[in-house]
């Protein structure tokens, strides 16, 4: 039997549990709870079932016009109002609401074999001071994304260990330890499992270091990893990224990251192109491009107009934020941004090139290379990079270049010149003992 109805929407339903649990293991100022949720139509028998942990990254504009990122767990008050069981005609619905005006719901539809979850709806709040200091935007804000979810034999729990994220909007979800059944048949939950695609095995895992304790940015302290991680010793190699509005392309960048954490000994952490996708957001005078490699490291750019009155206007980046998960368990490693760069600057409508290495300093615990640089994050024409303004370090190999090859050239001169003027005096000195 379905649950009853009111005139206003779904009664809350009967013997519905929400059992909130303390992730162990995490330390400092992210604790991050795991919700379960067990719905039970009229008859008490289990209908819809799920344990999960999920977390909210999110850029939002601030007062002064820049853009900071919230970080967003689950609290201790989780509720789960609107859940609904679901039939054959009408979609499951499992829906929780948590802090300071926050909620989240997915819906779920089935086919005489399957099922699979449909649409994602997350509503945070600005309202909330503490997540959101000095937000211009005040209020609740709603995004609905697909989700990616397989369809899932029925009769069969969906078990997702590893982390796997939704992006859309400014905003990446994270999920992991995910155990979910939908359309549960006779009160029963399955056996079997289905896997997500974040747990299939890979020839060559990405193992990252444990932490001891997470804190703020400035204070993140890693322990050491049990065994000694390899260093890469060669540069990485470098990516292609664009990101679309619309049918047209608004921004290109080419360029190889390499991300530089502070431990006892550093540890060097290449990003591999071929595991990275590319998002964000395009404007007029402000542009993030947010990298994604493999939902283990997350690095955002945005990038900015200045004098935007004047006629010569120029871009430049302003911000940098990176977050590191653990690839295991999806704690958050290492979370830091630096918003007052005033770096890689050119004129709008042109691309900005450096092929040398770089260095961005995020904090005192991470820096990031660049290597093989050009981006143009505004006034792309036919998909292609415009005229290029060089950094420093190239103008100057640019510029010493014809110099050395001059000075060679001179130097050659004066050596024939010299050696010129000794063969004339041994012939002069020849005719004379004649």
């Amino acid at each position: 039997m379905e649950p009853r109805w009111s005139p206003r929407g779904p009664l809350r339903l009967p013997r519905c549990s929400a059992c909130l649990l303390l992730l162990l293991g995490t330390a400092g100022f992210l604790q991050s709870y795991a919700v379960e949720v067990d719905v039970k139509d009229a008859s008490n028998d289990t209908c819809l079932y799920a344990q999960w942990m999920m977390e909210f990254l999110i850029k939002y504009e601030t007062n002064s016009s820049d853009y900071k990122n919230a970080t967003l767990s689950l609290s201790s008050n989780v509720t789960h109002d609107g859940s609904i069981c679901g039939n054959d005609t009408q979609a499951a619905l499992l829906a929780v609401q948590f802090g300071e005006g926050h909620s989240w719901s997915v819906n779920f539809t089935k086919t005489n074999e399957t099922y699979q979850a449909d649409f994602i709806t997350f509503t945070y709040n600005t309202n909330d001071t503490v997540v959101f200091p000095d937000a211009k935007r005040k209020g609740p804000i709603t995004i609905v994304v697909k989700d990616t979810m397989h369809p899932v034999q029925l009769n069969n729990v969906f078990v997702c260990h590893n982390t796997d994220s939704i992006e859309g909007e400014n905003v990446t979800q994270f999920f992991w330890n995910l155990t979910l059944q939908a359309f549960v048949q006779n009160g029963t939950i399955g056996k079997n499992e289905s896997r997500c695609d974040a747990d299939a095995p890979t020839s060559s895992p990405t193992v990252l270091p444990t932490v001891a304790n997470i804190t703020t940015a400035s204070t993140t302290t890693l322990s050491p990893a049990p065994t000694t991680a390899p260093k890469p010793v060669e540069n990485p190699d470098t990516g292609n990224y664009s990101l679309k509005s619309g049918n047209k392309t608004c921004l290109l960048a080419t360029v190889g990251l390499q991300l530089n954490v502070s431990q006892d000994k550093p540890l060097l952490i290449n990003i591999n192109p071929k595991t990275t996708s590319a998002d964000g957001t395009c404007g007029n005078t402000a542009a993030t491009l947010r990298l994604n490699d493999g939902n283990s490291r997350f690095i955002d750019f945005t990038f900015v107009v200045k004098n935007a009155s004047a006629n010569v206007r120029r871009f430049y980046l302003k911000e940098v934020n990176v977050t590191v998960l653990n690839h295991m368990n999806g704690s958050v490693i290492l979370s830091a941004d630096n918003n007052n760069f005033s770096k890689w600057d050119a004129s709008l409508g042109s691309s900005y090139m450096c092929r040398k290495e770089q260095t961005l300093e995020i904090n005192e615990d991470l820096q990031i290379h660049t290597f093989n640089l050009r981006i143009q994050p505004f006034l792309v024409k036919e998909n292609k990079f415009s005229t290029a303004e060089e950094c420093f370090a190239d103008s100057d190999l640019n510029f010493l270049i014809p110099i050395a090859v001059g000075m060679a050239l001179g130097f050659l001169i004066i050596l024939v010149f010299i050696s010129y003027i000794i063969g004339r005096r041994k012939s002069r000195t020849g005719y004379q003992s004649v």
